[in-house]
């Protein structure tokens, strides 16, 4: 039976640890020059109706280093731009491809695709969920601190995909999680309810506040991401409004440990959810981070696809 990975709740606690394992061991082999051709022969087909920088690159190098093809699919040239349905569009790929990574707007798009697909589909980041961002900033996290259980996560700003999917995945690996954000920008009710669900279960803290500071409190971790996401630009102007307050600075660093790592998805508006100072005294971090996209993406694809 075909695995997919849609999103971060598709994992349970022990395929994340493993995907993390596997991403450190095939992270020391290619810093080794060890072959990895796990994938020798099989193409991934990489649909994309969201622009992006680390996500195809990410994908298609890890593709080429893990012996196979990765196949750069623009919703522009595919008839699926142009009203072919989406259960059609997968069961043609299927015959062609060896797994399907999306990158799009609606989640719904994504988990049609599963459905009538009969290889993996992998979530390559829609408005709800960005799970393989997740597994790369676990996999850093876990670099820097040599441990993930007990810490505590910070997450100031916007309730989007990026604290929807990091919600659930720091929760479910014995993490504490803390995410300040303005009332009307919150995640969605049932993150909420299952991020206090899987708290409970794990045995861990979850905290969901407007005050910055309160999130930060002894933070062994703090995360941001932009205001107005892609689609959302728009919102610009009045979002910078509602999130000022919201953003990652020296003055916010001090309320949490002094020994703290920043992770930033990227990219980011400096001056804005953080300050260029910050940044740029943890910039080992953000951009190990960056990195760690290609070593977990590598992992998950050998899980999916081998």
């Amino acid at each position: 039976m075909k695995k997919d990975l849609l999103k971060m709740d598709d994992l349970s606690k022990e395929e994340i640890l493993d995907i993390l394992n596997l991403a450190d061991q095939l992270k020391y082999e290619l810093k080794h020059d060890i072959a990895h051709a796990h994938l020798k022969g099989k193409t991934l087909g990489m649909i994309f109706e969201k622009s992006s920088t680390r996500t195809r690159v990410s994908f298609e190098v890890g593709m080429y280093q893990l012996g196979g093809n990765g196949l750069f699919l623009s919703s522009r040239d595919l008839q699926i731009g142009r009203g072919e349905p989406v259960q059609d569009t997968a069961r043609v790929l299927s015959r062609f491809l060896n797994g399907i990574m999306i990158r799009t707007f609606k989640q719904k798009e994504v988990e049609t695709l599963a459905k009538y697909s009969s290889i993996p589909i992998i979530n390559g980041l829609t408005d709800d969920e960005h799970p393989c961002q997740v597994l790369a900033d676990l996999m850093t996290i876990r670099e820097y601190k040599n441990t993930i259980e007990g810490l505590k996560v910070a997450y100031i700003g916007d309730g989007n995909n990026m604290a929807q999917s990091l919600m659930i995945g720091t929760l479910k690996t014995g993490m504490n999680f803390s995410i300040a954000c303005p009332p009307d920008y919150t995640p969605k009710q049932e993150y909420i309810l299952r991020a206090k669900e899987l708290a409970e279960k794990e045995g861990t803290k979850f905290v969901i506040t407007d005050s910055p500071k309160e999130a930060a409190m002894d933070a062994d971790v703090l995360i941001t991401d932009v205001w107005a996401s892609m689609g959302q630009e728009g919102e610009a102007e009045i979002r910078k409004k509602a999130f000022k307050g919201f953003q990652i600075n020296d003055e916010l660093m001090g309320k949490a440990h002094s020994d703290a790592i920043v992770l930033h998805c990227l990219p980011a508006h400096r001056g804005e959810e953080i300050t260029n100072e910050v940044i740029e005294a943890h910039q080992n971090e953000v951009f190990d981070e960056a990195e760690n996209r290609l070593h977990a993406q590598k992992a998950v694809l050998v899980k999916l696809m081998k």
